[in-house]
């Protein structure tokens, strides 16, 4: 039982027109099982070098997440440096150190392979695949993935889909894969490659789900001020997967609410650097966050 993630654990360095951070705490594990936590048991499956601080690992246990599946190697932690102009919703790589990550390949301890609910975040496709092939009887199997995978791992990332339920996309990502222009013709074929169940996050434009031939669209929480939107795509996912690995059934008004959960969860990401609006978040937040998306949405 339980909720897996298997991804990165990094030091980011970003700058953004609000402000900068130096080697904070990032990386697509990080912010994915942080989220999740508010909603489920995680665990957490990445590699970090010896000098990872350790008040990051206190950090993630005092969350209450799993980390018997991550590993500290010999080497540096995987660095990586961006920044962002105006247009937020598109980072600049000003450098990627792999590191230990770059020989990245978990072999996954008995007992996670038994996780219900399972995410392969945003690494290469061969590996998400294997990690995939080694879970017992999942529940749901989803990922996500980014354009580089898409240009470089084309067929690989095929095969990947045809073993996941839900598949996580922005909205370039998804045109760039199915070659269509349209969002919602680029949905549907989406689908037929594989995943039964997919999500194409809009930024600042909401996300949009799309299950049993039917499409769901919800907006983004109105965020006043938003600082720095590293991580908000994993945090939604955190969001989304954490509350339905609660509920445990999927179920399609479950998907729905896992959506506006997904949303409100990114929506605290952007609003500070690294995970230091997650810190200050509290379950009765979370709520509030909620009803006013309710009421955003009824009409």
């Amino acid at each position: 039982m339980g909720l897996l993630v298997v991804g990165s654990m990094a030091l980011d360095t970003i700058q953004t027109p609000a402000g900068s951070i130096q080697e904070g705490l990032g990386g697509s594990a990080t912010h994915f099982s942080y989220a999740a936590s508010f909603f489920s048991k995680v665990r957490l499956v990445a590699v970090v070098g010896e000098d990872f601080p350790p008040r990051h690992i206190a950090l993630l246990h005092s969350r209450g997440i799993d980390l018997q599946g991550l590993s500290r190697l010999p080497g540096k932690t995987f660095r990586w440096s961006g920044s962002y102009g105006a247009d937020l919703n598109d980072a600049r790589t000003l450098k990627t150190e792999l590191n230990v990550f770059l020989n990245f390949s978990p072999e996954l301890p008995v007992a996670l392979r038994k996780s219900s609910f399972v995410f392969l975040a945003n690494i290469d496709p061969d590996l998400q695949r294997r990690v995939a092939e080694q879970i017992e009887n999942p529940v749901l199997v989803a990922c996500d993935t980014m354009n580089y995978w898409i240009e470089s791992k084309l067929q690989s990332l095929r095969n990947t889909l045809r073993q996941v339920d839900l598949l996580f996309v922005n909205e370039g990502e998804a045109r760039q894969l199915t070659g269509e222009s349209n969002l919602y013709r680029a949905t549907r074929a989406l689908s037929s490659m594989g995943p039964s169940i997919l999500i194409v996050k809009r930024g600042t434009h909401g996300a949009v789900l799309f299950h049993d031939r039917r499409f769901f669209w919800a907006p983004a929480y109105p965020v006043l001020r938003v600082k720095d939107p590293t991580g908000a795509g994993d945090t939604f996912a955190g969001g989304f997967l954490g509350y339905l690995s609660r509920r445990k059934a999927v179920t399609a008004s479950r998907l729905r609410r896992a959506v506006i959960y997904g949303s409100i969860m990114a929506s605290f990401c952007v609003e500070d650097f690294s995970l230091n609006r997650l810190k200050r978040v509290t379950p009765a937040a979370i709520d509030k966050r909620y009803r006013t998306f309710r009421d955003l949405t009824r009409f």
